[in-house]
């Protein structure tokens, strides 16, 4: 059965504010004109990437207030004194790996009797996500990536992403520049990396096999790609299989460590959670062949698969160096300083083109299942309702609780 419902679209109140939106003033229009059920209710921002004024134009209903909403999305997790009770919520909650900063907005969502969708929980039927935002932050990350490295070396330069008004724009910028000979790795097979790879592209770095790119050297700029099942193999049959991996990734033996002798730069983008085996060590960094001079980690989780990820830089200044010695961090291009490119919110570099990419996703995929009263794709994404933890969360209770 299709419901009527009311759309509001949040205003980001996260610091730093996010500039992105789940759907953009034409996206807005368009769900209007197809869906006679459906309103739209847009909450004023002066930091979104589309105005105010565009929104209007495209005929959508401003208001600061959206306690007429049924459904309001936004995009990153929401300060608890802004949530309305008895509301549904869609946004990236970061709880399911139960992340200590985000669990008193959790309990501020149960107490407030609010359902929570949360985006990254969205799958299709054979567990892959729906959305994200990930190609768009590998293409920045590895843009930022290599402009940390081109200001490292003194070999070229590159302008800020943030600088071009959207991605073709960023596109035109790379006409005509020269890379070094240069050898990059790059981790995982998802969105992330894809942005990776568009990036190598559109530079006309050449892609060799990972076999071949630790033996070789070249006299042109390089990249390999390794894929999780070429990263981690099972320790007793030194075998991969992903669904293995992902119950058990206690069970796997990380095999990147031959690359931190063979690479110049790292952007990485493979998935990880704490039972995942680092990519490498501090001991490791502390050796004379580490060759790695600078780590994207897109993926971005601190302390992580990078254990030299000592926390998020910003757009603004979106590199610090580590020293491999002393494990301390210092200025950007030390002597003895690993640069590190830890931004979180990546997207927000291009934050048009990827809010445009997500909304078409949330329309294609999620949309027509929002609109239902009873979907399994949205079931599964519910972390709360009714004021409990669903069933498939409810392993969230102790962090919850704070024990």
């Amino acid at each position: 059965m299709i419901k009527n419902i009311h759309i509001g679209l949040l205003r980001e109140e996260k610091v730093p504010h996010d500039n992105r939106v789940a759907f953009t003033p034409l996206q807005c229009k368009w769900i209007l004109s197809h869906y006679p059920g459906v309103q739209i209710t847009v909450q004023p921002s002066e930091q979104r990437c589309f105005t105010d004024d565009e929104y209007t134009a495209a005929g959508i209903r401003l208001s600061e207030d959206l306690s007429m909403c049924d459904v309001l999305l936004g995009i990153k997790e929401i300060p608890q004194e802004k949530l309305i009770a008895d509301k549904t919520y869609l946004f990236f909650s970061h709880t399911k790996k139960q992340q200590p900063h985000n669990r008193q907005m959790l309990q501020a969502i149960l107490e407030k009797n609010i359902t929570l969708i949360d985006y990254e929980c969205l799958v299709h039927e054979d567990g892959q996500r729906i959305l994200g935002f990930g190609f768009f932050a590998g293409v920045v990350g590895a843009h930022n990536g290599l402009l940390a490295y081109g200001a490292r070396t003194g070999t070229f330069k590159f302008k800020r992403v943030h600088e071009c008004r959207d991605f073709q724009e960023l596109i035109t910028h790379y006409f005509g520049v020269k890379i070094p000979p240069i050898k990059i790795v790059a981790t995982g097979s998802g969105r992330v990396t894809a942005g990776i790879l568009e990036v190598m592209g559109l530079l006309g770095i050449k892609y060799i096999p990972p076999e071949e790119f630790l033996i070789n050297s070249y006299a042109y700029p390089v990249y390999t790609q390794l894929k999780a099942g070429e990263l981690y193999l099972r320790k007793t049959d030194k075998t991969y299989s992903r669904d293995d991996f992902h119950a058990h990734p206690e069970n796997y033996d990380c095999r990147f460590l031959p690359y931190v002798t063979a690479s110049d730069i790292l952007m990485n983008g493979i998935y990880w959670d704490k039972n995942i085996e680092p990519l490498f060590a501090w001991a490791d960094m502390a050796k004379d062949n580490f060759r790695i001079r600078v780590i994207a980690d897109i993926t971005d989780d601190a302390h992580g698969s990078i254990p030299c990820n000592l926390g998020d830089s910003t757009i603004e200044d979106p590199v610090y160096d580590v020293n491999r010695f002393t494990q301390q961090k210092l200025a950007p291009f030390h002597e003895e300083g690993v640069t590190m490119m830890c931004v979180g919110n990546l997207p927000n570099e291009l934050p048009r083109d990827a809010s445009q990419y997500f909304g078409d996703q949330l329309m294609k995929f999620v949309f027509d299942d929002l609109m239902k009263t009873d979907s399994k794709m949205i079931d599964r994404a519910t972390i709360a309702s009714a004021g409990k933890l669903t069933e498939h969360y409810d392993y969230l209770q102790d962090y919850v609780e704070g024990r």
